[in-house]
């Protein structure tokens, strides 16, 4: 039992660390456009990060994206040693990328941690035919660390087009007080897709935990402390913001207006919801960033900082497999002492 209370208490300051890790998601745009101050804008965000428990509880009724993480790792492997070493090696990941302002992603920390906490536990990717990981969802997630920011590019560069073209013969003055308006709306999306993307990988570990415990029998029977515990969590850890994240989100990739920030940031809301509708857990930081860029692109290419954006994308693509190494060895330590 103890174990698992650890377990709990390192899940939600998980998800703590991922809401300051992550608070630039939602306020960078916003604060480099001077719509709000950092300290309105975390506020701000981190209120819809809450409110959209209430979109997946009372709306949707379900939590498809904490299913799929609960369900990552086959059943049979999955152990509270375990879920422990994956959020030991999840939460050290997320604390170094922050310190060096790199806007890794949480989520793929977690599953990364996840798995190779798991595969560490059973020896290999089989065990008498039966695999560790369970690809239906493995794949979709890893398929959308591609495509999960090239949808918000070109949503974004296809929104900023058009928009562009719809008030190109406005009074530019007028144009803008109603961008910086509407830029508090689009902001608010972004935050419930973050609140309602994030919130809920952790709630499938914990999930998953209970399960191991025998406290659970599914996901779908989860009692209510648990979401509401999660989304609290984001949000609170939203309010702590991450500045040295925010920095590189809204000036090092590129510069934004608040037309360009209505449009990056309602792109990443429109690929976050539709990925949520599928139950994958897709990268919000990927997202936005990959908005971010498609917005500059609309400028021209060279609008874009390329050196920064493939900085971040080689820090995506080692975020997992370090996460997993990382997963194993604290594995390999914990297994002596539990």
């Amino acid at each position: 039992m103890v174990h698992l209370i650890i377990i709990i208490v390192l899940a939600l300051f998980f998800d703590y660390i991922n809401g300051f890790h992550d608070a630039a998601i939602s306020t960078a745009t916003i604060v480099s456009t001077k719509v709000l101050t950092p300290f309105q804008a975390v506020l701000w965000a981190a209120i819809f990060n809450f409110g959209a428990f209430f979109i997946f509880k009372y709306f949707i009724g379900e939590f498809r994206i904490g299913n799929t993480i609960a369900n990552f790792v086959t059943r049979d492997f999955i152990t509270l040693p375990v879920i422990l070493s994956g959020l030991i090696a999840a939460i050290s990941w997320n604390l170094l990328t922050w310190w060096f302002g790199i806007p890794s992603s949480s989520s793929h920390t977690l599953l990364g941690g996840f798995a190779g906490a798991a595969l560490a536990h059973a020896g290999g990717w089989t065990v008498h035919g039966r695999e560790v990981i369970n690809y239906a969802s493995m794949i979709p997630t890893f398929l959308f660390i591609v495509l999960a920011p090239l949808i918000g590019m070109i949503v974004a560069f296809i929104i900023t087009i058009v928009i562009v073209r719809i008030f190109q013969r406005s009074n530019p003055y007028r144009a803008e007080k109603w961008f910086r308006r509407l830029q508090l709306i689009s902001s608010a999306l972004l935050s419930l897709g973050h609140g309602g993307n994030d919130a809920q990988k952790v709630l499938g570990i914990i999930a998953a935990a209970l399960v191991a415990h025998g406290d659970l029998d599914s996901i779908q029977h989860i009692p209510n402390w648990m979401p509401v515990a999660c989304f609290t969590a984001i949000a609170l850890g939203t309010m702590s913001g991450g500045w040295r994240i925010v920095k590189t989100m809204g000036t090092r990739i590129t510069k934004v207006n608040p037309l360009e920030g209505v449009c990056a940031e309602t792109a990443g809301a429109i690929t976050l919801f539709f990925t949520q509708s599928l139950g994958i857990p897709a990268s919000t930081t990927h997202t936005i960033t990959g908005a971010i860029i498609g917005v500059g692109a609309t400028k021209r290419l060279s609008a874009v900082r390329w050196g920064v954006t493939f900085n971040l994308v080689w820090a995506w693509i080692l975020t997992i497999p370090v996460s997993a190494l990382l997963a194993a060895l604290v594995y390999g330590v914990l297994r002596y002492f539990i």
